[in-house]
């Protein structure tokens, strides 16, 4: 059994995640096979850097806040992941890349996503001359109403 192939709090990697990490052109290094197994096994989900950190330092896997920094980023160029800034300070990374809205909620730094039945976008600005629209990010800013 390589490195690659370690277990780490019962988070042993998948070939699932091997495959998914080849098909989008990255090296399945340990690191990558754990982080990736955080990232995709439960489902669609939004992380930070902070909370990817966090779940591996929680299963027993020793990293640094900037492995989980680097390995975010270099997933969302393979396309693994989408980047959502929705505050200007820091991003979240979400596992579901396809086009979608979100929620921000204010004060409780989390991000949501918006069911699709229940946005409907009329119409949307034509592209500049000589450019075409390559993605629309929208992202409703919620905070709580006082009591």
């Amino acid at each position: 059994m390589d490195a690659a192939e370690a277990d780490f709090g019962g988070l042993g990697p998948k070939a699932g995640c091997k495959d998914l990490l080849l098909k989008a052109g990255l090296r399945p290094t340990r690191q990558r096979v754990i982080l990736s197994k955080l990232l995709f096994a439960g489902g669609t989900r939004h992380v930070t850097a902070e909370m990817l950190f966090t779940e591996a330092r929680a299963a027993g896997f020793p990293i640094s806040l900037a492995t989980a920094y680097n390995a975010l980023k270099q997933f969302t160029q393979a396309g693994l992941l989408r980047q959502i800034p929705p505050n200007g300070v820091r991003s979240f990374f979400d596992t579901n890349t396809t086009p979608h809205p979100h929620y921000y909620l204010h004060g409780e730094d989390t991000l949501l996503d918006i069911p699709a039945a229940d946005l409907l976008l009329a119409s949307a600005p034509e592209a500049l001359p000589g450019h075409e629209v390559s993605g629309v990010d929208l992202i409703i800013h919620l905070r709580r109403t006082p009591s």
